[in-house]
């Protein structure tokens, strides 16, 4: 399992797949269909992410089945983004859909 912290244009979200990328094709297929295409994202230790939310984690990830590869943990911008330092959080992926243009 992997965590993300995902920034979108509707503001930031934490995310967990069992995708071995943010920016593998399937789940990028499940973020589009949410709306969200074009994102910058932060990967964050799992643990990490674990020992934040605490029993909200659990609940979340309570019923994860190996077909479950997209769990939205934190759906508040202001506190997602507040619950990470920087030091904790690893490099950005940008990612954009192919052929756009600006």
């Amino acid at each position: 399992m992997k965590a993300y912290l995902v920034f979108s244009g509707s503001g930031p979200i934490v995310i967990l797949t069992s995708h071995p990328s943010v920016e593998h094709p399937v789940l990028l297929e499940k973020l589009t269909a949410k709306g969200i295409e074009k994102f910058i994202a932060y990967e964050i230790p799992v643990e990490t992410a674990r020992s934040r939310y605490g029993p909200h984690f659990d609940v979340v990830t309570g019923d994860l089945h190996e077909t479950d590869d997209l769990r939205v943990l934190d759906y508040n911008g202001q506190r997602a983004f507040r619950l990470f330092t920087f030091g904790e959080i690893g490099d950005p992926i940008m990612h954009e859909p192919a052929g756009r243009q600006t």
